[in-house]
């Protein structure tokens, strides 16, 4: 292991490389090209492929093209583009296949600008696409973390045979850390022969049955079977793979909730408020579906607020509502459109 300086983005794309993606397919948009970029240098080193197709809904189809044949695929993109990926996220859903899906937020509606947003989290934690269907959503608030954790959402994926959605926002994308990263990546055939069988794969037929990857359910009662199996799996996945960081909640009377590059101006906040003998903490989801319930119901105090803040104009507070259940008091705190709430901004919306 060595520490390499790099871009949020690029993080992601090594990080993807070391988990064993070996397809990639995607467009530019900014700010996310320096992904795109790297997986174009690299990709070929480590025995894959890559595309840039002629648009994103052609880039969300060719992953679900090598996803059915077993290959650990991804795609990238910001906020629009993720809208016209929808619908193949939806049949990925559908037809169980993995994959992982990187979205580095700009603000918007529309085309917007391409600064920094959290506004995609209702798109990323419902489901963009239609049908009843769920994603895995990951949140890392860090360069490092985006090169550990989208290692993570590719096991996700395979684990549960499900899309993962990995959220960054611009500010995350452009910013450069260290990275605590393999100083040599494996070959794809040792990382892959490290891999459990996919014994859904369509490999060829090979002598046994063959497999069938497809969201199209037409015979009467198929689809109602096969949603309530989804259903089974996302009651398992809400069960098992919550995932939070907490600070200072043992004696928190304000908590604030915030995540991704949000909740590194939180922590600041938290800091600040501490030294002015204020009992603040931190929740900060690292999986925003399954939401961290948990974090929230194992709370036992009486007395204690919670204060949310977004780059958004509310968006996860509802979740948090939602986990509170009326509980405790919720404020909000967001602005949007490439606004950042500030510290000063928290200290003084947490002190008035």
């Amino acid at each position: 292991m060595k520490k390499i300086l790099m871009t949020g983005n690029e993080a992601i794309a090594e990080g993807a490389l070391q988990a064993g993606c070996r397809f990639y397919a995607g467009y530019p948009i900014t700010p996310q090209n320096e992904l795109i970029a790297y997986m174009a240098r690299h990709m070929i080193e480590a025995g894959g492929v890559f595309i840039q197709a002629e648009s994103e809904l052609a880039a969300i189809n060719m992953v679900f093209g090598a996803s059915a044949a077993g290959a650990r695929a991804m795609t990238s993109s910001s906020s629009p583009g993720v809208s016209l990926k929808q619908e193949g996220i939806s049949y990925l859903a559908g037809a169980e296949l993995p994959a992982v899906i990187v979205n580095i937020m700009r603000a918007g509606p529309g085309l917007g600008n391409i600064w920094p947003a959290q506004s995609d989290y209702f798109q990323a934690t419902r489901g963009g696409g239609n049908g009843e269907y769920r994603t895995i959503v990951l949140a890392p608030s860090s360069v490092n973390e985006a090169y550990n954790l989208v290692q993570d959402a590719f096991d996700l994926a395979d684990k549960y045979r499900i899309p993962v959605m990995f959220l960054g926002d611009g500010i995350l994308g452009q910013m450069m850390e260290p990275v605590l990263a393999h100083s040599q990546r494996l070959s794809a055939c040792s990382r892959v022969n490290q891999l459990p069988a996919k014994e859904w794969a369509l490999t060829g037929c090979k002598g046994r049955n063959p497999n069938l990857a497809a969201s199209f359910r037409l015979a009467e009662g198929v689809l109602e079977k096969h949603n309530m199996h989804l259903q089974q799996k996302y009651n398992e996945i809400r069960s098992n793979e919550q995932n939070y960081e907490g600070l200072f909640l043992d004696d928190a009377q304000v908590i604030l909730v915030a995540y991704g590059t949000m909740s590194r101006i939180a922590k600041g906040a938290v800091n600040r408020l501490r030294e002015k003998g204020i009992k603040a903490g931190l929740i900060r989801p690292v999986a925003l579906w399954p939401f961290p319930v948990n974090a929230f119901t194992q709370n036992k105090k009486l007395k204690i607020r919670y204060l949310v803040i977004e780059m958004s104009y509310g968006q996860m507070v509802e979740d948090v509502r939602l986990a509170v259940n009326g509980a405790w008091p919720v404020d909000f705190l967001g602005r949007s459109g490439g606004g950042v709430p500030t510290e000063d901004e928290i200290i003084k919306r947490v002190l008035f």
